[in-house]
């Protein structure tokens, strides 16, 4: 099967080795994985800070990238891949490129979805000694309506315990340019959901969105807490 990626633009700057992970996983898969190293970012920040005109030129790019082919795209992000399926229609309604954006929207799949509802895999033999809790992102579970999935893969990780936290599905406080915003709301909602995690005694919180995790940890990190984070990706492919 022929993948090509999609990375967003805090994962190539700030977390690359999730993406190489990603293809790891993949490729161990059978799948054939490019990656068009003209990508630059989906438009959502400037989108959901009400720059909408400036987003359009951002998408139309990202568009203009993965038109002309049948490969599924795969993302680390639900946020990203959300933005695309959701929005897309919305920005490009009536536009000349609509019927692409139509056909990339029915293409965008976050890595964990890909995994359990397309290549139909919940078993990968990845192993690795761990406690940890799953986070839900908001995108993941409201945009892109992914709770089972990931759990399902993370059961079948060796030697990895998930607990699941109080208030599970409670917003991380993240959200973008929120948490510059509202940085006294976003920082009380990472503390709820780092004490929720603490509170189940794991060492770690796994999820599907490296941008809840960022925040997470920058708290974390703050306050010297003894807690990591994991993209589900980088758990995936430990052990083999």
């Amino acid at each position: 099967m022929n993948v090509q990626l999609f990375i967003p633009c805090f994962v190539d700057q700030l977390f690359p080795e999730t993406a190489f992970n990603m293809v790891k996983v993949l490729e161990k898969l059978g799948c054939t994985v490019s990656y068009n190293e003209e990508q630059t970012c989906c438009g959502q920040p400037a989108f959901n800070a009400g720059f909408w005109d400036e987003s359009k030129v951002v998408c139309e790019k990202l568009v203009s990238e993965m038109k002309g082919s049948d490969d599924f795209i795969v993302s680390p992000s639900a946020s990203c891949a959300g933005f695309i399926r959701n929005y897309y229609p919305k920005i490009f309604d009536n536009a000349s490129i609509h019927n692409e954006v139509k056909d990339i929207r029915l293409r965008t799949y976050e890595f964990s979805e890909f995994l359990v509802n397309v290549l139909k895999v919940e078993k990968l033999g990845a192993s690795l000694s761990l406690k940890a809790t799953y986070h839900d992102s908001c995108a993941a579970l409201r945009e892109c309506k992914i709770k089972e999935e990931p759990r399902k893969l993370l059961a079948n990780v060796a030697g990895l315990e998930l607990i699941e936290m109080q208030d599970v599905e409670t917003c991380c406080g993240f959200g973008g340019t929120f948490a510059i915003k509202y940085e006294p709301i976003s920082i009380s909602m990472a503390d709820q959901k780092v004490n929720n995690a603490l509170q189940t005694g794991a060492s770690a919180i796994i999820s599907t969105d490296l941008s809840c995790l960022m925040h997470l940890d920058g708290y974390i990190r703050e306050n010297n807490i003894p807690l990591t984070t994991m993209h589900i990706a980088d758990v995936l492919a430990s052990g083999w």
